[in-house]
């Protein structure tokens, strides 16, 4: 499976929040800022920082999503 957070970079831009604002709101690290930038995974602890600073939940941030098979 696969992670994707798409839904969080477009509730930033629906709300006009800078992803930098996000970063340090959140005390989010470089390196788990560019994992959230590469659809990577990053600890719950983080997901519920943004969650808390946005006033959302996990499913309003982000999407688990199928493996895609490549072979056909």
């Amino acid at each position: 499976m696969t992670v994707s957070y798409a839904k969080l970079w477009k509730l930033l831009i629906d709300r006009r929040i800078k992803k930098t604002d996000l970063k340090a709101a959140a005390e989010i690290s470089p390196g788990t800022y560019a994992k959230l930038n590469r659809d990577q995974y990053v600890s719950m602890d983080v997901i519920g920082r943004i969650c808390g600073v946005l006033g959302c939940d996990v499913g309003d941030i982000m999407e688990i999503l199928p493996e895609q098979d490549m072979s056909d």
